[in-house]
C-alpha cells in the first residue's frame, strides 16, 4: 500500500447527526465533520428521522471532508459505518424509496403490542432466543407498527420487494447502489428478530411481529468486506465498505474490551453499558439483556448490556427546555458551586425507564426540593442521575458473580465533565478510565474495517494503538455512598408509583 492511501473514513450515523471522520494508520483522528438532521415528533412518544436526509448528509459529509483535506478516493483504504442501533426502517427495493420515515430507538409506538406479547406470556421464549426483553426500545415492535399503520405496506410485503434494516443497512444499500443488503451481528441482535444462539434470523419471531415477506439483510462478521461504493453514487472508482457495527458495540471494541470482565459505558443521548462475558450467551440477571458484543475472526463475543434512555439528553433538557444553562460545558462549574445536591434527586424518565426497570409508564420527576433548592442543586442532581443509573446496571451485572468488573472504560461527550466522572467512580467504587479519544465508536468501526482490509494485522496491533487515558479513582466513604444510593432508590420508587 503506498503512502497516499493512508486513511479509513468512518461514518458515525448517530441520533442527532451524521459524523464523518478520517483516521490514519496510528488511529489518530485526522479530521471530523458533523451534519445534524431533523428530529421529527409526529405524536407524543413518537420519534422519527428522514432516512433520505440522513443519506444525503452522509454523502455530502464524505465529499466535504475529502475536499477540505485535499484528498480523494485514492487516499481511502475503506469506509467504515457505525450507527444508532435500534433505529429501523422499511424501503422499497425497486424504487429505492423509504415507505416511511425511520423509526428511532427512543420511539414508544410499539409499546401496546409489547404489552400484548407480555400478556401472552411470551417473555421467556423471546429472552431465550434473542437475549432481550420485550420492549419498544428494540426494533421489531416499531416495524410491526409500520406494517399495520402505513397504507400499502401489508399488501406490498407479499411481493417481496420491501426491505427492512437498521441505519447501517440503509447506508450500505445506498452506497452500493442497491447491490448489497447486509448488516453485522451487533445490529441484527438488537432487533428482537435474531436468534443469538443459532446466529440467524428467527422465523417464529419474524412471523410473530408480522414481518414475513419483507427482505431481511444478510448478517456478516464486522471484520469482513461488505461491498464497495458504486461510481453511480460516489467516487469515480469503488472504495471498500467494511467494519459495520452498532455504535455501542463499536465503542466496546474501540475501548479494547476484548476479555471477560472488561466493561465500557458510552455516554450520549442515552447510555449503553456493556460488559464482555466471553464466548457463551450467559442468561442475564433480571433487568439486563444478553447481546452479541461483536463478531470478528469467525467468532462471537457476548455481553451483558443495560440501556439507559436519558443521560446526556437530560443535560439537553436543562439547556433547551428549562433554560437553566447555556451550554453543557457549564454544568461542571455550576454543580461544584454547592457541596451537595442537598437531597435533591432527578429521575429522568422522560420516555419511561430503561434497564434495569423497563418501565415504559414511569415519568420524570425531581424529588427532595426544599425552599432553599436552587439552580445549582438541580444541575448537580441531573449529573448525579447519570452516575446513579450507570451504577444500577454495573451492580446488577456483577450480581450472579459469573463475571466481575475490572474497570469501567468510558467515552462520549459527557465524560469531559470531571465532576461526573469522579462521582461515577465514587458510586461504582471502582476506577473509571476516560479515553482521550472522544469518537470511540467511530474508532471501533475503523479498527474492524482495518482488520478487513489488512490496514492492521490483528487485535494485538490495535491494542498497541490505545491512546492516553485518565483514571478517576473512588474517594468517597462507604457510608456516604450507601446513603446517596439509598436516596436514589427511593426517588426511583416514587417515580414509578402510579
Amino acid at each position: 500500500m503506498n503512502e497516499t492511501q493512508g486513511y479509513i473514513l468512518a461514518i458515525d450515523q448517530s441520533t442527532s447527526a451524521s459524523k464523518v471522520m478520517l483516521f490514519d494508520r496510528n488511529a489518530n483522528l485526522h479530521d471530523r465533520i458533523s451534519i445534524p438532521h431533523e428530529q421529527i415528533y409526529p405524536e407524543p412518544g413518537f420519534v422519527e428521522h428522514n432516512p433520505e436526509e440522513i443519506f444525503e448528509n452522509v454523502r455530502n459529509g464524505i465529499l466535504k471532508i475529502l475536499e477540505k483535506n485535499n484528498l480523494d478516493e485514492n487516499n481511502l483504504v475503506a469506509i467504515a459505518i457505525t450507527n444508532q442501533r435500534e433505529t429501523t426502517m422499511i424501503w422499497d427495493g425497486d424504487t429505492g424509496k423509504p415507505v416511511h420515515n425511520a423509526v428511532v430507538w427512543q420511539c414508544q409506538r410499539g409499546a401496546p403490542f409489547c404489552h400484548e406479547l407480555k400478556s401472552r406470556n411470551l417473555e421467556q421464549m423471546v429472552m431465550e432466543k434473542t437475549g432481550l426483553v420485550i420492549d419498544p426500545y428494540f426494533s421489531a415492535s416499531k416495524l410491526r407498527w409500520l406494517v399495520n399503520h402505513v397504507p400499502g405496506i401489508r399488501e406490498r410485503k407479499k411481493t417481496g420487494i420491501l426491505m427492512l434494516g437498521t441505519m447501517d443497512s440503509w447506508l450500505l444499500w445506498k452506497l452500493t447502489a442497491g447491490k448489497v443488503h447486509a448488516t453485522d451481528y451487533s445490529n441484527a441482535c438488537r432487533t428482537l428478530l435474531f436468534n443469538i444462539r443459532e446466529l440467524k434470523w428467527d422465523e417464529e419471531l419474524v412471523t410473530l411481529f408480522d414481518l414475513d415477506g419483507i427482505r431481511l439483510p444478510e448478517v456478516r462478521f464486522s471484520d469482513e468486506l461488505f461491498g464497495a461504493t458504486d461510481p453511480a453514487v460516489l467516487f469515480s472508482k469503488p472504495v471498500p465498505v467494511a467494519g459495520l457495527m452498532g455504535d455501542s458495540h463499536a465503542a466496546l471494541f474501540g475501548q479494547n474490551c476484548f476479555e471477560p470482565g472488561m466493561a465500557k459505558a458510552t455516554y450520549g443521548t442515552g447510555s449503553s453499558i456493556m460488559m464482555n462475558i466471553g464466548k457463551e450467551p450467559l442468561h442475564p440477571p433480571k433487568g439486563l439483556v444478553t447481546s452479541i458484543g461483536f463478531g470478528r475472526d469467525q467468532s462471537i463475543d457476548y455481553v451483558y448490556e443495560g440501556n439507559i434512555h436519558c443521560t446526556g439528553d437530560t443535560v439537553s433538557w436543562l439547556k433547551n427546555e428549562l433554560k437553566l444553562i447555556g451550554d453543557a460545558g457549564e454544568t461542571e462549574k455550576i454543580a461544584t458551586s454547592v457541596p451537595s445536591s442537598e437531597g435533591v434527586y432527578m429521575v429522568p424518565a422522560f420516555v419511561g425507564l430503561g434497564a434495569p426497570y423497563w418501565d415504559n409508564e414511569a415519568r420524570a420527576s425531581i424529588t427532595g426540593i426544599s425552599r432553599h433548592t436552587g439552580k445549582a442543586h438541580v444541575v448537580r442532581a441531573v449529573l448525579e442521575s447519570i452516575a446513579y443509573q450507570v451504577n444500577d446496571l454495573i451492580e446488577l451485572m456483577q450480581k450472579d458473580e459469573a463475571v466481575q468488573l475490572r474497570e469501567l472504560r468510558v467515552d462520549g461527550g459527557p465524560t469531559r465533565n470531571n465532576f461526573l466522572m469522579q462521582f461515577q467512580a465514587d458510586m461504582l467504587n471502582r476506577q473509571v478510565v476516560r479515553s482521550s479519544i472522544e469518537e470511540i465508536s467511530a474508532l471501533g468501526a475503523t479498527f474492524m474495517a482495518g482488520l478487513a482490509t489488512g490496514f492492521w494485522k490483528n487485535i494485538g496491533e490495535i491494542g498497541a494503538l490505545r491512546k492516553n487515558t485518565e483514571t478517576f479513582s473512588p474517594a468517597m466513604k462507604t457510608e456516604q455512598r450507601n446513603h446517596l444510593i439509598a436516596g436514589w432508590n427511593k426517588a426511583v420508587e416514587r417515580t414509578r408509583l402510579r
